[in-house]
């Protein structure tokens, strides 16, 4: 057994666990792409509710207010 194949051995074992970091910070870059883009269509469907029921804010706030016909 030479001197250097220890010292291989823990190269290797590096450059494995290297590649695994690799892939693991890929997917999850992609991971957090896919959430940016579904955060973005959900902000877009909000914003298009809000803009078809404007007044849907104001009913409720003043339903609230007002007391049931039992009091």
């Amino acid at each position: 057994m030479s001197t250097l194949e220890p010292l291989q051995q823990r190269l290797e074992a590096l450059e494995i666990k290297a590649a695994y970091a690799d892939d693991l910070l890929e997917e999850l870059n992609l991971t957090i792409y896919k959430q940016q883009q579904q955060i973005d269509r959900l902000m877009h469907v909000v914003k298009d509710l809000q803009q078809r029921m404007p007044e849907a804010g104001s009913v409720a706030s003043g339903a609230r207010d007002e007391l049931p016909p039992h009091y």
